[in-house]
């Protein structure tokens, strides 16, 4: 089921964490963060509006890790009830498609909850101040990849947190598939 998040809370702080990297780290926000700026995603493996841009999503981040802004993806899905999600899945993933940026697992939720994070893709940008800037999608894909030249909305976005500490005004939110939830 396609789930939208809502729009950008601008100004909303980024919440602390610590989480295990499929590279054996742990990795908190403070080690994340750059010094432009800093991106969080939620993904996951099996999601295929993932999967259809994740060629475009490690481009992207490498591409901000070199503007100074930090990436981190979570994935936060119940790996009961979606063993592809399951963090043996995710260092394979990582490494297979050598991941520029930390591919953080979230077994408790925890941390998905305190961002609010609603699907996968889900895109959170903020500023050097960690104050929310950007909650828009990657571009105009969605279940299957766009258009080859489609403009880069996220990548376009996190330059300008980066040169003026502000996100644009006018954002179209990310569309994916639900967090997968453990049941409370």
């Amino acid at each position: 089921m396609a789930v939208t998040p809502p729009v950008c809370d601008f100004g909303w702080k980024a919440p602390a964490f610590t989480l295990p990297g499929t590279d054996g780290r742990d990795w908190s926000l403070d080690t994340i963060r750059g010094p432009k700026g800093t991106l969080v995603m939620f993904i996951c493996n099996h999601c295929p509006y993932v999967q259809s841009v994740l060629d475009r999503i490690l481009r992207d981040g490498a591409a901000l890790i070199e503007a100074g802004i930090g990436v981190a993806a979570i994935s936060a899905n119940d790996v009961a009830a979606y063993p592809e999600d399951s963090f043996d899945n995710m260092v394979r993933l990582a490494r297979d498609r050598a991941f520029p940026f930390p591919y953080l697992f979230d077994e408790t939720q925890e941390v998905a909850k305190a961002y609010g994070a609603a699907c996968t893709p889900d895109f959170f940008g903020f500023n050097a101040a960690d104050e929310l800037q950007y909650r828009g999608r990657l571009d105009a894909s969605g279940r299957t990849a766009g258009p080859v030249d489609a403009k880069r909305e996220l990548y376009e976005a996190m330059l300008q947190v980066a040169a003026t500490g502000h996100g644009p005004a006018e954002q179209v939110a990310s569309m994916g598939c639900s967090i997968k939830w453990k049941d409370a």
